[in-house]
């Protein structure tokens, strides 16, 4: 492995936890957050008690407000926003340090454009900048303690993957390289929506039996839109799509797992997000999918009945029973 000169852009708990995990493994790396308060307590007290308060920084971590010093210093941008925090940074980025090579660990479509992080990214890298995705399944609280992990790293360009994949893998965190950006981006966004249907389903007391089958019709979901939109089937069967959604359907930290769960227990959205703290991206996401599947006329029923509950149009309990009477049809 060689050694690389890493800015995480971007403070929160997947943030921290990439970052405190590369320190680990001898890379010099900088947590940058635009919040300065946020820095200067994460220095003061050596770890994120806002995200990861149990997780002590390595002593080689550097925390900074300063963009501009953060960036120039880098080998490679690593951007560990929610999606809404995406476009800014790229925009800074590409005034700052515009040939920095990016890859970004955002989940999901940006609310008002409906368009997936490298189409974000494309209004301001040059084509000659090397660029991807880093998605997979992946809690940050596990990695943040240096448990196991393996994830998938895609760019549109295969050796440029490669490249990155052998400086950025060590013992605790595995990385397959992908050339299909799109696949793999679309496996991270709309697993979060499948996520919250299987919160639903155990929150209702329906099974081990209805979560499989949410699973398992949920990935045909994605493997609809993501053909549709260019993305290869094969890659949700991987790492960025079957990977990523057994483990936000099934884990208990995951925080899309949780809004189902609460939304079973008859609990409001509002208040539901109030007590997570922590961005849910399949609540912002669920009505754009809805959007794109519509006018690419890809079917997505589970997708559809989660949107419908999320806006208050249709009650979880019924929305399970909806789903369970639609239509007989063939699997394949």
């Amino acid at each position: 492995m060689n050694l690389s000169r890493l800015v995480v852009m971007g403070a929160g708990a997947w943030g921290t936890a990439l970052a405190n995990s590369y320190a680990s493994s001898g890379h010099q790396v900088t947590l940058w957050s635009i919040e300065a308060d946020h820095v200067a307590q994460m220095q003061a007290e050596r770890r994120n008690q806002r995200y990861l308060p149990d997780i002590a920084f390595h002593s080689d971590l550097i925390i900074s407000a300063d963009f501009e010093l953060s960036c120039q210093t880098a080998d490679l941008a690593l951007i560990v926003t929610p999606v809404a925090g995406l476009r800014p940074t790229l925009a800074r980025l590409a005034q700052t340090c515009p040939a920095l090579p990016v890859f970004w660990a955002c989940k999901g479509f940006e609310a008002g454009t409906g368009k997936l992080p490298h189409e974000v990214a494309e209004e301001f890298l040059a084509p000659s900048v090397g660029r991807g995705v880093l998605t997979g399944p992946s809690f940050a609280q596990e990695v943040a303690v240096g448990l196991p992990c393996a994830i998938t790293l895609a760019a549109t360009e295969l050796t440029f993957a490669r490249a990155w994949v052998a400086q950025l893998m060590h013992p605790r965190l595995r990385l397959y390289a992908n050339d299909d950006v799109v696949g793999a981006e679309i496996g991270g966004a709309v697993k979060n929506v499948l996520a919250i249907a299987a919160g639903i389903s155990d929150g209702l007391g329906f099974g081990l039996n209805a979560r499989a089958a949410l699973v398992t019709r949920g990935l045909a979901e994605i493997a609809r839109l993501s053909e549709a939109l260019g993305g290869r089937r094969e890659t949700l069967m991987g790492l960025a799509g079957m990977g990523d959604l057994i483990l936000t359907c099934t884990g208990d930290l995951s925080r899309n797992r949780r809004v189902g769960l609460a939304l079973a227990e008859g609990k409001s959205l509002e208040q539901i997000l109030m007590d997570l703290g922590h961005v849910a991206e399949g609540v912002l996401t669920t009505a754009t999918v809805v959007e794109r599947a519509s006018a690419l006329g890809v079917d997505m029923p589970i997708t559809r009945a989660v949107h419908e509950v999320i806006q208050g149009r249709l009650a979880p309990r019924d929305a399970i029973e909806q789903l369970m009477t639609r239509e007989a049809r063939t699997e394949a």
